[in-house]
């Protein structure tokens, strides 16, 4: 009976960490939410307990390995592309450490599964400023310029306005209308504030007859 209480208490522990792990989660209203990550941890540590106990003086790790194969197929479901950009990255990696630290409080190492609660709330809480520090400096937009009138020198001019305002232009589609009008897409990565700078240029440039971000 005193194997089967302290695998009740890892279960439980399991159930704490899982709701804290989650309810972070669940205020940032990602896909893998509360009741998700709890069970995902409680799973992984109903998993490794099971493995112990099955494999008893044998290599307990062939059914805990599994966990791991297991959990990539959740982490992928929560992987999507919207637009240029993949998101749920983050969502899926708490997936897979939710699952790592269930593993740890299902073979008893509970100071090693709270350090690594620990690690994972602070990178995802107290990282964020930097994160947007790091965004903030490196913005990507694709602009779509229209421009009528000689082709040749309104481009050049055009990619002149880009290096003055010390962005990184790349067109990635020219598109004719007609003779006189063509739109060009532009792939332009920078600082947040110098997009805002060329924003306000293309508004006042005569050069350019329209645009959309």
């Amino acid at each position: 009976m005193d194997y089967i209480s302290q695998d009740v208490v890892k279960l439980i522990v399991a159930l704490v960490m899982g709701a804290i792990l989650g309810a972070e989660r669940e205020y940032k209203t990602k896909a893998a939410g509360f009741r998700t990550v709890i069970l995902i941890m409680v799973g992984s540590t109903l998993f490794t307990i099971v493995s112990c106990i099955m494999g008893g003086d044998r290599d307990p790790a062939r059914v805990a390995s599994n966990i791991v194969t297991g959990v990539g197929f959740i982490g992928a479901g929560a992987i999507f592309k919207e637009g240029n950009f993949v998101k749920g990255l983050t969502t899926a990696a708490v997936i897979w450490i939710s699952a790592a630290i269930g593993m740890s409080i299902g073979i008893g190492s509970y100071e090693f599964a709270v350090v690594s609660l620990v690690i994972v709330l602070a990178v995802l809480l107290g990282f964020s400023w930097f994160q947007n520090i790091i965004d903030k400096s490196n913005v990507y937009r694709v602009y779509r310029i229209t421009i009528v009138g000689n082709q040749a020198s309104k481009i050049d001019e055009l990619n002149a306005v880009f290096i003055h305002h010390k962005v990184r232009a790349k067109c990635i589609n020219h598109a004719k209308r007609s003779n006189d009008i063509v739109i060009l897409s532009y792939s332009v990565k920078g600082p947040e504030k110098n997009h805002e700078h060329l924003v306000k240029e293309f508004y006042s440039n005569s050069l350019i007859d329209s645009f959309d971000v």
